[in-house]
């Protein structure tokens, strides 16, 4: 359970900063409103998380995935393509986050 609490805060945390960088500096109203409550979320479903999975562990898990969901978003949605080292280093924190939740001892399965 406490992986699904923390997949919601990492899809909470895209959407608040998908909505952050739509908020232009929280200039427009409707996406700096929903920047501060996704983010509300996602800090919430991340301590519950924090619960069982390691603290270390988890983030890791909830920046990695996050980080690397919010370059896709950026991507389609803002236009905002990653050069080739970008993606290396994505590709290279994706690796790190599948050896953690693969091979390490420290994650509770």
């Amino acid at each position: 359970m406490e992986y699904l609490y923390l997949s919601i805060a990492i899809a909470a945390e895209v959407l608040g900063t998908s909505a952050l960088n739509a908020s232009q500096g929280f200039t427009r109203l409707c996406p700096g409103i929903i920047a501060i409550m996704a983010y509300g979320t996602s800090l919430y479903l991340l301590s519950i998380a924090l619960k069982t999975i390691p603290v270390g562990v988890a983030y890791a898990i909830w920046s990695g995935v996050g980080m690397s969901l919010v370059v896709i978003v950026g991507a389609i949605l803002f236009r905002q393509v990653p050069d080739v080292p970008a993606v290396v280093g994505i590709v290279m924190i994706m690796t790190g986050v599948l050896v953690i939740n693969m091979f390490s001892k420290s994650v509770g399965h």
